[in-house]
């Protein structure tokens, strides 16, 4: 079972307008296409951003939660974070000081998830909860 993915961190450009958006968009395309991507966006550098920026970080975030995957926000400016907690989108996210903690954030998911469940994987002794089978073998949904 593997047990790692690898977690992408992007910088963000200084400028997050609707031209800027569009072209970071299309390079981080293939990191939200993977099965389950961990996604970093630094906005260190981010020094505007408007409406077509926030639109894209919120579809960011949506592509990767399709895919089982998260997108987690960290250095933020301090323009970046006043535009974002004016339009309320910083509660939507997990924002961390800087990028090592938000790479290592997605690390210690899975260990800790592992650790609610009780037993050896495949095979468990416990009764399978409501609704799972026993050939589940008590292993997380792929």
């Amino acid at each position: 079972m593997e047990t790692s993915r690898p977690v992408v961190v992007k910088r963000m450009p200084e400028r997050l307008n609707l031209r800027a958006a569009r072209q970071f968009e299309r390079e981080v395309q293939p990191f939200l296409a993977s099965d389950r991507p961990q996604v970093v966006l630094d906005l260190s550098q981010v020094r505007h951003l408007d409406a077509a920026g926030v639109d894209m970080l919120l579809r960011c975030m949506t592509q990767a939660m399709r895919r089982d995957g998260d997108v987690k926000l960290a250095a933020l400016s301090e323009q970046a974070a006043a535009i974002l907690e004016l339009t309320r989108t910083d509660r939507l996210f997990e924002i961390f000081d800087n990028s090592t903690d938000a790479a290592r954030s997605f690390t210690y998911f899975l260990p800790n998830a592992m650790r609610a469940f009780p037993g050896s994987f495949p095979a468990q002794s416990q009764a399978p909860a409501p609704g799972q089978s026993n050939d589940s073998g008590g292993a997380l949904a792929a």
